[in-house]
């Protein structure tokens, strides 16, 4: 039995050296902590110091992972005051490492473990947390197939949902004490998991079929009855399961899946900048998609819809869009398309002429054929976009949008100063790692990062606020309107995309818009005359009570 009291026990209560000495002698602390009381912003500058000190991210992450266990409202204090530089430690790309090793490392639980092989449990794992139907706004639930560009990581995935959660209460003051981080486990095809002693999760290979969609099914309803006003984040689901499961549940549950419909709205934020400067409508766009799995296909979806907004109809939307995949251009005469690409495979008939390389038809191909007015990369094929690419596209258009998304590093398309050379200043660029500016030619070029957490923390707080009963489109093109509003990008070197920094003011604002098109869209359940006002007092602090 611990002999701490309970207050300095529970992260959300403990304030370490920051209780006064009444509360000290009113919580039986007396004598547990140095005499010294602390302030907030004290406690907070020492930790930071302490971040400082570590060499590696792998350290960092460690001792932000273990601060957060112990007192929550330093760790947010921090992460706030610290968002842009930390951002990359607590999630994407050190997130991915620990990943790797959270069952030899694993240190505690901040999540709730859904068994494949026993459903029946759904309920209980949630009561356990002992909070009432009010008590939620917000649950992220992973099953790990596809972390990050690393694949399946099964348990270990469990800090995908704790991470993005964190990034919720840091970017847009969603209560940390509503949020439930949730693993699905079903297994894992990772054969080095299956066979390492100290992984935690089930050993056998992922489930699929009828018993994965019965705890998916169970999954939602239970969450759905016992939390019927938080929002379900879904997060690094396999390709066909992602899709699968937004298509046939959007209309039933308040769902968002973030790498699909959030990654969308942050490439289409990128895109309304880039025809600011093209002035060009969506209309007028021809797409070309380099990788075509979730994220890829989520974006062509989201484009191909601001198409129709333009006055196309949907198929007309469709022959505006091209996706490529480890296999070369997609074509309706491939076998086993999966159903996400089947919309948009071109009739074989339609590119015969076109050159072939190993049987298939490639990258640059495509660019000279199609001259894409948006060339997107979500391959993690480093290098693709070669000299030539970037040459053939600038050709075909004067001003491309080139979006290479792909990340860490070592799997961008491009590398940006590249792309600023051999496009000579015309790309007009956005990519999905952070990049100090890039001078060329007597210019700066600042390269604004298509970072998901730009848009989802607003996004999720916008849809909480307005006690919205859905996701809608309307909403997801809200969002992203929202974020390319926070930049000028006509000028000469200009980013299409706002900077990390100021990620709690573009959070609030993402959410006013959002909130206001609910309503639009007629899926809200508040109302509210100052819908400002209402994101301001909804956003919570990291102070002490």
């Amino acid at each position: 039995m611990s002999n701490t009291p309970d207050v300095m026990q529970n992260p959300l209560t403990n304030k370490g050296t920051a209780f006064t000495a009444d509360e000290r002698a009113k919580y039986g602390l007396t004598g547990r902590l140095p005499v010294a009381v602390e302030t907030l912003d004290q406690q907070a500058a020492r930790a930071y110091r302490q971040f400082a000190s570590y060499e590696n991210d792998m350290e960092k992450y460690i001792f932000l992972d273990q601060l957060h266990n112990r007192n929550e409202v330093l760790y947010y204090k921090l992460l706030t005051d610290h968002l842009a530089e930390m951002l990359p430690i607590v999630y994407d790309p050190t997130v991915g490492e620990a990943i790797k090793q959270w069952s030899r490392d694993y240190r505690r639980s901040r999540a709730v473990y859904l068994d494949v092989n026993h459903p029946e449990n759904i309920r209980a794992s949630f009561a356990t947390l002992g909070l009432g139907a009010d008590d939620v706004d917000l649950l992220v639930v992973s099953d790990a197939e596809e972390i990050l560009g690393i694949g399946d990581w099964g348990v270990n995935g469990t800090d995908i949902s704790v991470g993005k959660l964190a990034v919720y209460t840091a970017a847009a003051g969603i209560h940390p004490a509503r949020t439930i981080a949730v693993n699905l486990d079903v297994g894992t095809d990772n054969e080095a998991l299956l066979n390492d002693p100290a992984y935690l999760g089930n050993r056998h290979a992922r489930v699929r079929g009828e018993r994965y969609d019965a705890l998916i099914a169970e999954y939602l309803k239970v969450a759905t009855e016992l939390f019927p006003h938080a929002l379900l984040h879904f997060e690094d689901f396999g390709p066909s399961n992602a899709r699968r499961i937004l298509v046939q549940n959007r209309d039933k549950y308040r769902i968002f899946n973030d790498d699909m419909q959030g990654t969308g709205a942050i490439v289409m934020a990128a895109v309304f900048s880039g025809l600011k400067v093209t002035k060009q409508t969506f209309a007028e766009q021809r797409l070309v998609v380099y990788g075509a799995g979730t994220a890829g296909t989520g974006m062509a979806d989201q484009i191909s819809a601001a198409m129709e907004r333009d006055g196309l109809s949907r198929e007309e939307a469709k022959k505006r869009v091209w996706l490529i995949d480890r296999n070369g251009l997609v074509t309706d005469d491939m076998s086993d398309l999966p159903d996400y690409q089947q919309a948009y495979a071109r009739p074989a008939a339609e590119v015969a002429g076109w050159q072939k390389a190993d049987g298939k038809i490639g990258l640059l191909e495509v660019v000279k054929q199609v001259k894409p007015t948006i060339l997107i990369g979500t391959s993690t094929d480093h290098g693709a976009f070669t000299e030539a690419v970037i040459k053939a596209l600038c050709a075909g258009v004067e001003r491309p949008i080139l979006l290479p998304l792909s990340n860490p590093t070592e799997r961008i398309e491009v590398m940006p100063a590249d792309a600023i050379a051999w496009s000579d200043g015309k790309a007009l660029l956005s990519v999905g790692i952070p990049v100090p500016p890039v001078p060329y030619k007597g210019v700066n070029y600042v390269i604004g990062q298509a970072n998901n957490a730009m848009l989802y923390p607003g996004l999720g707080l916008g849809v909480i606020v307005s006690g919205a009963k859905h996701v809608t489109d309307g909403m997801l093109l809200a969002a992203a309107e929202a974020v390319a509003s926070q930049v000028n990008p006509q000028d000469v070197g200009a980013s299409l995309l706002p900077p990390v920094d100021n990620l709690r003011a573009s959070s609030a604002t993402v959410a006013v818009a959002v909130a206001k098109q609910a309503v639009k869209d007629g899926v809200a359940t508040k109302q509210t005359d100052n819908w400002v006002q209402a994101v301001q007092d909804a956003m919570w602090q990291p102070r002490y009570s």
